[in-house]
């Protein structure tokens, strides 16, 4: 009876979302308490996502690269796969970016002291990928520089792979310490209620209705992005391999809905294989492409990234210069490896595209009441890009054993 009666996360986070904004609204006469003895708490909530990010990053992507071992005995799948998610994500990310610039002069900028932020001096473009590549082990990891824990761990990980067998044990060990981060990461996100009400109170306590109504705006840019993406971006990987858009997606729809419900890949998995199939899918390749997707394949994720990126910059009054744009792309593109399949994911990547342009990751905050409203968009597109690639690649190696 009690399991029947718990919230899930995402409820409590809506209704800390409520409360912080009822809250905040009856303290608008006292910001300066809210600010003193509510914000504290969501900093310590926020500092526990920062440590946590760091490892989070460094072993998921080591342990997803290390799963892929096998990916020489399916080397034409693998190699089509990969390739293909990474693009995709790539121009998610962008079209994240470009939308929400071209609608950044809507979102409000808030002047506040919870929000005061001084914004670092722009990269030039050679810097960023210079920075990219790291000079030593540890400096990443105490600094968060995200983009370098990728790359380490994308070197650590394809050395295991190359040594294979002499280093079993290392892989067990690359996986143990995943799972032990992963539950430290779950732990945390049960704080995420706490975390939101302690960091929007005050924001709304000062800014009072004028956040409130920013939500709507950043919901509905995030969603044009999102059928944006699903119609356009798809249908034209579609068309270029000789597949049907409308019958794929005549057949997809069944798991749409599923996963737009649900807000959950993996669930919405075993559907998904029965609709990419009769999308035109193969079982034999369905069944390697599917759950890959689900574990490194974000496009939904990936333009969440880039309009709540912007969003939160605007809101600091900032404009990130094309140098942090380019980050903003590699970030989310890569750490879509690392971070897919855990709870919270859309939350924790911010934090790690937030981190690695020099924002405040307190903008969260101002985003995290409404993501439920965000992951019912994003795993619509995940699905759909993962069923995308398996109709893809079923085609072009049908064309291959043609020829």
């Amino acid at each position: 009876m009690k399991e029947k009666c718990k919230l899930s996360l995402a409820s409590q986070i809506f209704i800390a979302l409520i409360l912080a904004i009822v809250v905040g609204l009856c303290m608008q006469k006292v910001p300066d308490i809210a600010s003193e003895y509510i914000k504290p708490f969501g900093t310590i909530f926020l500092n526990l996502v920062k440590f946590i990010v760091g490892p989070i990053v460094l072993f998921s992507i080591m342990a997803g690269i290390v799963s892929l071992r096998d990916i020489k005995k399916v080397g034409a799948i693998g190699g089509m796969t990969v390739l293909y998610y990474l693009c995709t994500t790539a121009i998610a990310v962008t079209i994240g970016l470009v939308v929400a610039n071209l609608a950044k002069d809507f979102f409000p900028v808030l002047a506040t002291s919870s929000l005061t932020y001084a914004a670092p001096k722009g990269s030039q473009p050679m810097d960023v990928i210079v920075n990219i590549f790291p000079s030593n082990f540890i400096n990443p990891l105490s600094s968060a520089n995200m983009l370098q824990i990728i790359v380490m761990a994308l070197l650590v990980g394809f050395a295991i792979i190359l040594l294979g067998e002499k280093v079993k044990s290392a892989i067990d060990t690359v996986n143990r310490w995943n799972e032990i981060f992963m539950k430290v990461m779950d732990m945390i996100l049960r704080l995420s209620p706490i975390g939101v009400f302690c960091l929007l109170t005050p924001v709304i306590a000062i800014n009072g209705t004028m956040i409130i109504g920013s939500l709507a705006k950043i919901l509905l840019v995030a969603y044009i992005c999102y059928v944006f993406h699903t119609v356009v971006v798809y249908s034209a990987a579609l068309l270029l391999n000789k597949c049907s858009p409308r019958q794929f997606f005549k057949e997809m729809f069944p798991a749409l809905v599923f996963a737009f419900s649900s807000a959950s890949s993996v669930g919405t998995l075993p559907l998904n294989m029965a609709c990419s199939q009769k999308a035109g899918a193969s079982k034999e390749v369905s069944s390697f492409v599917l759950p890959l997707g689900a574990t490194i394949n974000m496009d939904g994720t990936a333009i969440y990234q880039g309009v709540c990126t912007i969003f939160i910059a605007a809101c600091y009054g900032i404009d990130l210069s094309i140098g942090q744009m380019i980050t903003i792309v590699l970030t989310a593109t890569l750490a879509s490896i690392g971070t897919a399949g855990v709870p919270g994911a859309g939350m924790v990547m911010l934090a790690m595209v937030l981190t690695s342009v020099g924002l405040p990751v307190d903008g969260i905050a101002l985003v995290a009441g409404v993501d439920r409203i965000f992951d019912m968009g994003r795993t619509t597109v995940n699905i759909t890009g993962d069923a995308s690639c398996a109709v893809i690649v079923t085609k072009r190696l049908a064309g291959k054993k043609g020829e």
